[in-house]
C-alpha cells in the first residue's frame, strides 16, 4: 500500500514539474511574405507546430489564414528549411 502511495506521488511530483503552457517555448518571432502583406509569426519549439500562430497579419487575411501560414512556415522549419526573416 504505502509502495502504491510513493509511486502515485513521484508521478504526481514529476508531471507538475513538465511545462505544458507555450509561453516557456517561445522562439524569436519572424516575418513571412505572402502575397497580401507580412505575417508576423510567433513559432515555438521545433519539435512540433500545434502551438505556432500569427501575431500579426495584413487586414485583408482572416486570423485562420495567418495562423495556417504560421503553421506551414513551423513545419518549413521543423523539416529543415531556413529560418524566415526575424521580426524588428
Amino acid at each position: 500500500m504505502n509502495g502504491k502511495f510513493l509511486a502515485i506521488a513521484v508521478a504526481a511530483t514529476a508531471l507538475t514539474a513538465c511545462s505544458l503552457n507555450p509561453r516557456d517555448y517561445e522562439t524569436t518571432p519572424v516575418v513571412v511574405e505572402t502575397a497580401a502583406g507580412p505575417v508576423t509569426c510567433q513559432l515555438y519549439t521545433k519539435e512540433q507546430v500545434t502551438w505556432d500562430r500569427a501575431t500579426a497579419r495584413p487586414n485583408s487575411m482572416d486570423v485562420e489564414t495567418a495562423d495556417n501560414v504560421c503553421r506551414a512556415e513551423g513545419q518549413r522549419e521543423l523539416t529543415g528549411g531556413a529560418s524566415a526573416a526575424p521580426a524588428i
